[in-house]
């Protein structure tokens, strides 16, 4: 290693550990902090991001990155050290377009934002969110202008999450998912009332309910040495490193899949982060590639795995064990019908496999409509509502069940939300080529086991970090570009065969 290299590797460790510390405070202040910490912590978690941002956009950095740079012209372009520069470079670009004032008052407008939306959701008030909610929107519009385009304004914001990708890329493959998808969804209509669900809209006691989130989670990999399990009213999976991916989940008492799948979801998502390779630690490739391939491997742990017949075949006798009254006299049959139901829902979080992508679409229309001042934000819950009607068929009752759900507006987030229906379909491309590398997967996988899975994962994308595009790592992984059809593929066997279609 070149002392150029490393002169550059101490700032980024350096860089590295002030960003983990304020992702500490963001972590305490979501699961641990009283409310009467808010306004400190907000000034402590400013002055960390204001440090880090000066530090890395500064003049120096530059010249460490390039004088690190001069000395790899050789280094193989999958090399831990190319990828870093490369990777180092694109930040460093980008972040210099941010003004430190500006990075200043993101994290002041999202740290009151935040605690305003808690407030909000809580007693149904979209008017107390709104101002907040407008002061954000000013933001993706002014950071748009900032990274500038050539296209459509939302595409340097899709651009921070799914880098590479187009808003029309998006806007395409969703048309193509959703015109597959419709005549699914009719079909199982058709069907009626043909699977209950009412076993899992029972009393289940918040105790045994964490007892089996800690069980579900060891037994799909995820690694309690290197981990922890909190109580948030969102849930969310960050990491401060490979050792230490931390996961949420809420409890609803008289609803089991909130706690069941946001547990497996964030499971999967702190797996991404315990796997990537221990050579990249402190450094800003021991990260998930993109929003679109970290949500890959949420939703297919929460769903393909999860929500998987031969999954609930060996651990349902467990969670019979916690909820004798409420499973005993049910079969493992009828669970796995209940946890697969296709209903129209208000909730993204809780929704059905097919129906799920349609909520990303309402979300993923209302933003660019906001950020192109087509829609004011005092529009925002009758539009939500109509496209909900629109996308999903039913209407939310109140503003919390609607556009007052999710956390993601709290901050300028905008070009987030596509990444979880990406999410779907990489995950679908990803299983099917694993399955079709090592049919092992799938015999495991009817004994509920995931161990060849895990290992296919941890092989092909964990622990490559973000040394690739999303792009290079679907074609890695995968040999072919992402596409909707290994998705379309999997529901459709699936549920076929659920509803007898």
């Amino acid at each position: 290693m070149s002392e150029n290299f490393q002169k550059l590797l101490n700032k980024v460790y350096e860089i590295h550990d002030i960003n983990k510390a304020l992702g500490v405070l963001s972590w305490d202040k979501e699961t641990n902090m009283p409310k009467a910490g808010t306004k400190a912590r907000i000034q402590q978690m400013t002055t960390l991001r204001r440090l880090s941002h000066s530090m890395f956009t500064s003049d120096k950095m530059g010249e460490l990155i390039e004088n690190a740079a001069s000395k790899l012209h050789d280094a193989p372009y999958e090399s831990n050290e190319a990828s870093l520069i490369r990777l180092l470079r694109r930040n460093y670009k980008e972040a210099r377009l941010l003004p430190a004032e500006f990075v200043q008052r993101i994290s002041e407008i999202s740290g009151k934002a935040h605690p305003a939306w808690v407030e909000a959701r809580e007693n149904n008030d979209f008017a107390h969110f709104k101002p907040h909610l407008e002061e954000v929107v000013k933001l993706v519009q002014e950071m748009a202008e900032l990274y500038g385009y050539e296209d459509e304004k939302y595409d340097p914001l899709l651009d921070q999450f799914e880098h590479g990708m187009k808003t029309a890329e998006v806007r395409a493959i969703f048309d193509a998912t959703k015109a597959a998808l419709i005549p699914l969804r009719q079909a199982i209509a058709e069907r009626g009332a043909a699977v209950d669900d009412s076993l899992v809209h029972q009393p289940f006691p918040i105790g045994q309910q964490k007892k089996f989130a800690h069980y579900i989670a060891d037994a799909v990999g995820y690694d309690f040495a290197r981990g922890h399990l909190g109580t948030v009213v969102h849930p969310f999976a960050t990491s401060f490193s490979r050792n230490d991916a931390r996961i949420t989940t809420r409890w609803y008492p008289d609803f089991l899949n909130p706690s069941l799948f946001g547990t497996l979801h964030e499971s999967g998502h702190a797996m991404y982060e315990q796997g990537t390779h221990p050579d990249l630690a402190r450094t800003p490739l021991a990260r998930g590639t993109s929003s679109g391939i970290h949500e890959s491997q949420s939703r297919l742990i929460e769903n393909v795995v999860g929500r998987s017949l031969g999954f609930w075949q060996a651990h349902y006798p467990k969670l019979q064990s916690l909820f004798p009254e409420q499973l005993g006299n049910h079969d493992v049959t009828a669970f796995y019908r209940a946890i697969n139901k296709v209903q129209p829902s208000f909730i993204r979080v809780e929704a059905d496999e097919l129906t799920y992508n349609f909520h990303i679409i309402l979300r993923f229309e209302l933003e660019q409509a906001m950020l192109n001042g087509d829609l004011r934000v005092t529009d925002l819950p009758t539009a939500w509502n109509d496209k909900m009607d629109e996308l999903v068929g039913v209407v939310p009752p109140t503003d919390s069940q609607g556009c007052l759900q999710d956390v993601h507006w709290t901050r300028p987030g905008f070009g987030y939300f596509p990444t979880y229906a990406l999410g779907n379909l990489y995950a679908a491309q990803f299983y099917e080529t694993a399955v079709s590398q090592n049919p092992t997967i799938a015999e495991e996988m009817a004994q509920g086991k995931t161990q060849a899975l895990v290992n296919w994962l941890r092989e092909n994308i964990h622990q490559h970090g973000r040394k690739f595009t999303p792009s290079e790592l679907v074609q890695k992984a995968t040999g072919r570009p992402l596409t909707h059809e290994p998705f379309i593929r999997y529901v459709t066997q699936k549920f076929s065969q659920i509803y007898e279609l």
